[in-house]
């Protein structure tokens, strides 16, 4: 009996310092992202070239995540999650340092890609280590590891902009690089594995019929969108529209992502108190006014304020998104969620693209003016968002 019980502590230390490995991936992760925000304008310069060839550069950015997100996938049926994390952290450790000592636009989008394709394994690696670390703590942590991702975004968007303006792009490249690989050197060794590597349980993989799980992507979709636009465009609309300096301009993406990491924190306790389309419906309306405010802005902090508010709604509509995906009846919770998270992230990690390329005719204030339309269309939409009121984990079913 004693020996049991030792076992079973020795256990429970091991999953709960797994637990705060995957928090520092989720943190390394967005840690690198959020730094990436501030150097988007001196690229634009840097490398003289126009906002449509950003928005270019981008896209490669997007398309690289989309490539790389199966192929993690694939990864992790043959080695399971801990090792895909701890190789893609590595990439990622370096891939901003690649990007900024880009020399032309050619090696750019080449770093891109790469940059993007790390980024989105390891996301995938991560949130699929995160499911190992529950079951073995039989608790959810998976709202606060994403809230661990936007507090490491807020970190890197905050310090960006400042260390840019004081020491150059390079420097806080090398800073970025340096703080990312210490972290995944002394973090990541704790992660957890799963008791045997994730396998397909099914032998086809087919699209689902009903249409409601593709309803639940677009609000998905159209949650992420606003995220996505903030992290690529927010800095630049700053510093070109409202006047402002490199290292204020950097603040609008620190502060979106700081609300967001507090909220996100917060969101299991305003979820289980207000239920899920309660909090989907108020969140959605919080981000658009938010939106509106950033896309109306007369000056540079007002925009800032804005773009916070922003984020204290979007905060909880992803994930709630995400657990009505999988928790649809009538659909394997694997298949759900495969459909939405795809869609939800080709918002974060495609459009954005898009909306550079409307950018160059029409400036950003327009575009978050309409994004806040977008976030209506969530909250008239939340109604869909019943299936991820759950007082238990459901048992998973096979999928088809």
């Amino acid at each position: 009996m004693n020996a049991t019980n030792a076992t079973e502590v020795a256990a429970r230390i091991v999953a709960t310092r797994g637990r705060w490995a995957v928090a520092a991936a989720f943190f390394i992760n967005g840690f690198v992202t959020g730094s990436w925000a501030p150097q988007i304008p001196l690229l634009l310069t840097r490398l003289d070239i126009s906002e449509f060839v950003l928005g270019l550069l981008i896209l490669v950015f997007g398309l690289g995540a989309l490539t790389a997100m199966p192929f993690s996938g694939y990864l992790m049926t043959k080695r399971g999650s801990r090792p895909v994390v701890i190789g893609f952290a590595w990439v990622v450790v370096f891939a901003l340092l690649l990007v900024a000592l880009a020399p032309n636009v050619w090696l750019a989008a080449l770093t891109m890609f790469v940059f993007g394709g790390s980024i989105g394994a390891m996301d995938v690696a991560m949130n699929a280590n995160a499911v190992a670390v529950e079951k073995k703590l039989s608790r959810a942590i998976m709202s606060s590891s994403h809230g661990f991702w936007s507090l490491g975004g807020f970190v890197g968007g905050a310090l960006g902009g400042i260390l840019i303006q004081y020491f150059g792009h390079l420097p806080h490249a090398m800073f970025v690089t340096v703080t990312a690989a210490v972290m995944t050197a002394f973090a990541l060794r704790h992660l957890v594995g799963e008791d045997r590597p994730v396998t397909h349980e099914h032998r086809h993989f087919r699209l689902p019929r009903l249409p409601t799980i593709y309803l639940v992507g677009i609000m998905a979709l159209f949650s992420m969108i606003p995220e996505g636009a903030v992290l690529d465009w927010a800095a630049l609309y700053l510093k070109q529209e409202l006047g402002a300096d490199i290292a204020t301009a950097g603040f609008a993406f620190a502060a979106f992502s700081g609300i967001m990491a507090l909220m996100r924190f917060l969101g299991d306790g305003v979820r289980n108190r207000f239920g899920a389309v309660n909090t989907l419906r108020f969140s959605a309306l919080l981000a658009a006014s938010g939106m509106l405010a950033a896309g109306l802005a007369p000056n540079p902090w007002v925009a800032i304020a804005a773009f916070a508010m922003c984020g204290l709604g979007v905060a909880n509509m992803v994930p709630i998104a995400f657990s009505a995906a999988g928790n649809q009846p009538g659909i394997a919770p694997n298949i759900g969620m495969s459909v939405v998270t795809t869609m939800g992230y080709s918002g974060i990690l495609v459009a954005p693209s898009a909306i550079g390329f409307v950018a160059g005719h029409t400036g950003f204030a327009p575009i978050f003016v309409t994004l806040s339309g977008f976030l209506v269309v969530v909250s008239l939409m939340a109604g869909l968002a019943r299936h991820a009121d759950f007082r238990a984990m459901p048992q998973a079913t096979p999928a088809e």
